[in-house]
């Protein structure tokens, strides 16, 4: 397939067609991470930021009162020397 090159103020760009994107995987993304590849320029799913979502996870597990201890309260013994 050939797309042409269109000129965007003092940028280059292209429209990539709705089925190229839906056969890369890349359709109804707003953003895709874009880097040069032996002389290509590739496209991809950007990474998920770490830890995305955990917080929202956790308190899905709270609101369910899942996030009890599951071994109880304990100390070791050198903690009454610990000085806080």
């Amino acid at each position: 397939m050939e797309i042409a090159i269109r000129t965007i103020g003092n940028s280059k760009g292209v429209v990539l067609p709705k089925p190229l994107l839906a056969q890369a995987g890349l359709e109804g993304l707003k953003a895709v991470h874009i880097m040069v590849e032996n002389d290509s320029i590739v496209l991809s799913k950007p990474a998920k930021a770490v830890r995305a979502g955990w917080a929202v996870a956790a308190a899905a597990v709270s609101a369910k009162g899942g996030d009890a201890l599951l071994m109880g309260e304990f100390s070791n013994v050198e903690d009454k020397e610990l000085a806080w």
